[in-house]
């Protein structure tokens, strides 16, 4: 079982398999549109650009995601 994106319709965009660090970046393993395997990498800078995109209040949301059961 893996983590799966959404898209705006509700449908799947990408069911993630595996995340995983090697040589200082995040690889993210899965499947987009339920048919293609992809590899994508996310290196540190863009990293801190993803949290610098985010308000307080949205990483105050994602943090409290963590604790919240799914619905």
């Amino acid at each position: 079982m893996g983590m799966k994106l959404y898209m705006t319709d509700n449908s799947d965009l990408m069911e993630i398999a595996r995340i995983y660090s090697e040589s200082g970046n995040l690889v993210v393993e899965g499947t987009i549109l339920g048919a293609m395997p992809i590899k994508a990498i996310v290196k540190p800078a863009e990293m801190r650009c993803a949290i610098s995109l985010m308000s307080f209040r949205t990483k105050m949301a994602a943090f409290k995601m963590l604790f919240l059961w799914s619905r």
